[in-house]
């Protein structure tokens, strides 16, 4: 999610509080963390190289694709979920049902849930095509085999989730390491020696190229893609209250990890615009193509299944670490004020919501399926790309309205931090919001030889068919049986 690209730890804005109105943290002895510490778990939740094949596509344009929506997006987001986290525990569902209601905060919290469903197809499809080139090259751009990969990786995930495994966690920790700073310094190392050799780059770096060529509204759609990228800030949010002056502190914080995530996101996106040129990346495959071409050029190839390894590991250790948390918090939402039926509330003998797994399996099989019958694998990733990051961003829009509600509503309400300009900022962070989530709908420019008939109906059905329809048919057919009378699990803050 970039979430979330996949952070290491389980979102606490997943758990809903056990009454309608939280306490404060202010209460409490906390132990405190510094802001610098604060900065890295940030940058270490949310930056990632899975989105770098989507920029370098730009070439040096990504530095202005990149920059616009962590302006606009990312400190919005970062600022506004810091006031409300300190403030009022549970998480977004707490938040919105406050400041809106219950049911809007249903519809926060199922958007948080419902993104996972075609966050993880495009998570596996990239793991598909990385893994790939450990095994043969040419499987990157077969439909059948990245199907083949995201139904066993998912299924084999939920079956070790549903038993219950405490140690999972663990498997994603090193993530940040493993998975993005080596593999993406190395790959800054090797395009800078790349073009040290005399080797030409691939996209041209000159001043008339720092903003993205204008072809209509169609070029700015894959914009879209970095506020996926840039999601999840609410949920580091929660840490507000570890530091000693929150108010001065985490603004240091969110501007520190925003110029390293920054950092993270566009240096790999220009070592791979070096290398390999926009017309012959893969979306999914971006990343392996790059080292490929520069291994070969140093006569090392023996060394790209080994950064494979490293990128597949990081990415399945995050998809386990998360892949019941989101089902988690709806599941305790659900059960205290029934909005789910009783078959999707059930636990297994491990306690785990083994139910709502599978009917996610169910449908991400048949997400997955689509891989074999969309000709480009790529296509198919952008696709389910804007899906994933329209249907999260329902979940902010909410946010964003909740918060100046919040702030109206209850002034005196003790915060551990108040976010400055907070309508101001508010209102930014909702207009970018719904301007990508309405851009979402348009084809991208490097796409225009589909059918757009058939991209819109497919990102419609998907967005707002999963984001919209089915929490309201949910809600309009919930009976009062459904509310479980079993004792409620403490929700993780």
């Amino acid at each position: 999610m970039s979430a979330m690209d996949v952070p290491a730890q389980r979102p606490a804005s997943a758990a809903p509080t056990s009454s309608s109105t939280a306490k404060p943290r202010t209460a409490r002895a906390v132990a405190y963390i510094s802001w610098v510490a604060l900065a890295l778990m940030t940058t270490s939740s949310v930056a990632s190289l899975r989105p770098s094949p989507t920029m370098a596509v730009y070439g040096l344009a990504s530095i202005f694709l990149y920059v616009v929506p962590a302006i606009v997006f990312l400190l919005p987001t970062a600022l506004v979920s810091a006031e409300l986290a300190s403030g009022w525990e549970g998480g977004v569902y707490n938040w919105v049902s406050q400041g809106l209601s219950k049911p809007m905060g249903f519809l926060a919290v199922w958007c948080q849930f419902a993104m996972t469903i075609f966050y993880y197809p495009s998570l596996l499809g990239f793991v598909a095509s990385t893994l790939a080139y450990v095994i043969n090259p040419d499987l990157a751009a077969s439909g059948v085999w990245t199907a083949i990969v995201i139904m066993v990786c998912y299924w084999t995930g939920v079956w070790v989730s549903s038993r219950g495994t405490s140690g999972v966690a663990g498997l994603a920790s090193g993530g940040l390491i493993i998975g993005t700073l080596i593999p993406g310094a190395l790959l800054v190392i090797l395009g800078i020696a790349f073009l040290g050799q005399g080797n030409e780059s691939a996209a041209p770096m000159t001043a008339s190229n720092l903003l993205p060529a204008w072809a209509g509204l169609s070029s700015l759609v894959l914009i879209v893609n970095n506020f996926l990228s840039y999601s999840g800030m609410e949920m580091n949010a929660v840490h507000v209250g570890s530091l000693k002056n929150p108010g001065r502190e985490f603004p240091r914080a969110m501007f520190l990890a925003m110029g390293l995530v920054l950092l993270i996101f566009i240096l790999p996106a220009l070592a791979i615009s070096w290398i390999v040129p926009a017309e012959q990346l893969s979306l999914t495959a971006g990343v392996m193509q790059a080292f490929d071409a520069v291994f070969a050029a140093f006569g090392s190839q023996w060394l790209t299944p080994i950064l494979g390894v490293m990128l597949v590991a990081a990415s399945l250790g995050g998809m386990l670490t998360w892949l019941a948390g989101p089902s988690k918090g709806l599941l305790l939402i659900s059960r205290q004020e029934g909005y789910l039926p009783p078959f999707l509330q059930r636990l297994n003998k491990h306690g785990v919501q083994q139910n709502i797994l599978v009917t996610q399996g169910l449908i991400t099989t048949v997400i997955a399926l689509a891989y074999a019958f969309i000709p480009d694998v790529s296509s198919a990733y952008w696709i389910f790309s804007v899906i994933t990051t329209q249907v999260y961003l329902i979940m902010y829009l909410l946010m964003f309205v909740a918060a100046v509600r919040l702030r109206r509503s209850q002034p005196d309400h003790p915060r551990g931090y108040r976010a400055p300009m907070l309508t101001g900022l508010c209102g930014v962070g909702f207009a970018a919001s719904l301007s990508a989530l309405l851009i979402g709908f348009i084809p991208p420019s490097q796409f225009g030889s589909g059918s757009v008939g058939l991209y819109l109906a497919v990102v419609a059905g998907g967005a707002l068919g999963l984001g919209l329809l089915v929490p309201y048919l949910f809600y309009k057919f919930r009976k009062p049986s459904w509310k479980s009378t079993e004792p409620e699990e403490a929700p993780v803050a």
